[in-house]
């Protein structure tokens, strides 16, 4: 995928990427009550790795993870990482570990603890001496879509917003049935098409350093105060994404989102 990276280059330095990670994820409490959300495995791997994957496909390596509910098992998957991918040899008379082949990728992780009940716009806050003040890529710790990261950040560029949302128009659940307007007959079914739903936002956004402004004491949600007062101000653009995003609010979503991956078909992985 090297031939689609372009620059990653912000004002003050290379863009970092920032992952909201603290939640508790009691929709998905079949996984959540053992592991963080984030560390819920699709195809064996945290769905974590495989936003960070995606983000690192289009040439960004520098990742900041906000920390919550059971953040020690995220620090510890980290910290492990290199040796549980790399081909090791160990001499177990002198405790000596040698490492044969390097499997890991090139990241620079760094794992903030923003509390076990802070709300999203307070995780930002606490995360920002890490950020610094040049623009940064946001997102959730628990959708995968295959946005064009180096598309959106070049919309945004052109924008000239304080921040930008990615949004799309999520697949229909349910069928719609169609009535007689008079008699209430039945008069025939209709799947539900993309073009039916609303537009709803998915993550992958960028935002400028302006964005703290609007943060406040970081006591609500991002998608909350700091949103609505971004609109009523003209300073949020809109990245309208047509492919697949798929979010793992339940169990249903982890298993479709893993045999999406088991059968080679994940559309965030090319």
């Amino acid at each position: 995928m090297d031939d689609r990276k372009g620059s990653v280059e912000g004002m003050g330095g290379t863009v970092k990427v920032v992952i909201l990670a603290g939640g508790k994820g009691t929709r998905i409490s079949e996984e959540s009550r053992i592991r963080p959300k984030p560390m819920v495995e699709i195809g064996g791997k945290p769905i974590l790795w495989h936003i960070m994957k995606r983000y690192a496909s289009f040439g960004f390596q520098e990742f900041i993870i906000c920390c919550g509910y059971k953040g020690h098992m995220i620090k510890e998957y980290f910290v492990n990482y290199y040796r549980h991918n790399s081909q090791v040899r160990i001499c177990l008379d002198g405790n000596g570990v040698q490492v044969m082949e390097k499997n890991s990728e090139p990241w620079k992780v760094t794992l903030v603890d923003t509390g076990l009940n802070t709300l999203t716009a307070g995780r930002i806050l606490k995360a920002g001496e890490y950020i610094g003040n040049t623009p940064f890529l946001l997102t959730y710790g628990d959708g995968l879509a295959d946005v064009d990261i180096q598309k959106l950040l070049e919309y945004h560029r052109s924008q000239k917003k304080t921040a930008t949302i990615s949004i799309t128009q999520p697949q229909g659940r349910f069928g719609t049935v169609l009535l007689d307007k008079y008699s209430g007959k039945v008069s025939g079914f209709r799947e539900k098409e993309r073009t039916d739903q609303a537009w709803v936002n998915i993550g992958f956004m960028v935002m400028e350093p302006e964005i703290y402004a609007y943060l406040g004491n970081g006591t609500f949600m991002l998608e909350e105060i700091p949103f609505e007062c971004l609109a009523a101000d003209g300073q949020m653009a809109a990245y309208r994404h047509q492919g697949f995003w798929h979010p793992m609010d339940n169990i249903h979503d982890r298993e479709y989102l893993d045999m999406l991956w088991g059968e080679g078909k994940a559309p965030w992985d090319r």
